[in-house]
């Protein structure tokens, strides 16, 4: 796709042309996918979902698809009702789950976004496995990637990336991020020219994370070019292995794979 066409398009086209893009060719969703979206009520993730119901006709694959929302003990502040009124506007059933994420903390513990996102991401792939959903849509978009990326390597001391499609090994879901493509400042852009840019939500304990902080240094070293950025994410792409792309033989026993109790997943 030409960097012509992204500066032509409008800006829900191009979330649409990229996302469809991603999809095809990462083979992030096939023939009878049930996928579950994760919604914050966030533009990422509302964006996501807008997206995901649009590009059936072009995607040419059918796929069932309903949203989750995890509310917690410590956020509420995204709009609900405006997203459930968007969903069921494009055919997107909703469920609400409540995950007590300070709760959870054992007596000393501090809460820290990986304890948060570990919470969530457990409970959802309880819910998806229950529910019989094969597929979790992530709103990540590639400054997200980009971002984790350079997080691993200077933080971790590991080539790691955040993968668009992840297959578990033990369970029968997998991870995908159709934006991986779209850039954020597209996003927002699309998410301004569809009116949905308000519900953008703020984590009280994200604000001075050190994510925000790399994210500066590299709209710093990147000139927040566009182009710079999906050359760095072809080059995650370039090695001898696929660092957006992670597992291969999904689990297709059901019973098997349902876990007994919460399972701590690491953060991808």
């Amino acid at each position: 796709m030409s960097g012509r066409f992204l500066r032509r398009a409008g800006a829900g086209e191009a979330v649409l042309k990229l996302t469809t893009k991603a999809v095809l060719e990462r083979n992030l969703i096939a023939e009878g996918d049930r996928v579950l979206i994760a919604v914050s009520g966030g533009k990422d993730s509302t964006t996501l979902a807008w997206a995901l119901a649009a590009i059936r006709p072009a995607v040419k694959k059918r796929y069932d698809l309903a949203a989750i929302h995890i509310s917690s003990d410590f956020c509420a502040c995204c709009k609900k009702a405006a997203l459930i009124t968007r969903l069921t506007d494009w055919g997107i059933p909703f469920q609400d789950l409540f995950v007590p994420i300070i709760g959870r903390l054992k007596n000393g513990e501090k809460m820290n976004c990986y304890w948060c996102s570990t919470q969530r991401r457990t409970e959802l792939l309880k819910y998806a496995m229950e529910n019989h959903f094969n597929k979790i849509a992530l709103g990540h978009h590639l400054d997200d990637i980009i971002e984790t990326f350079f997080m691993n390597m200077t933080a971790k001391g590991e080539l790691a990336a955040m993968p668009m499609r992840l297959v578990y090994r033990k369970y029968p879901v997998s991870l995908i991020r159709p934006l991986g493509y779209v850039e954020e400042q597209q996003i927002i852009a699309c998410a301004g020219e569809k009116g949905f840019l308000s519900a953008a939500c703020t984590c009280p304990y994200g604000i001075h994370s050190k994510r925000r902080e790399l994210r500066k240094r590299i709209a710093e070293f990147t000139g927040n070019s566009g182009a710079v950025k999906r050359r760095i994410l072809r080059a995650l792409s370039s090695g001898e292995r696929d660092l957006l792309m992670e597992g291969d033989t999904p689990v297709v026993d059901w019973k098997a794979a349902m876990p007994r109790e919460t399972v701590e997943l690491p953060v991808k």
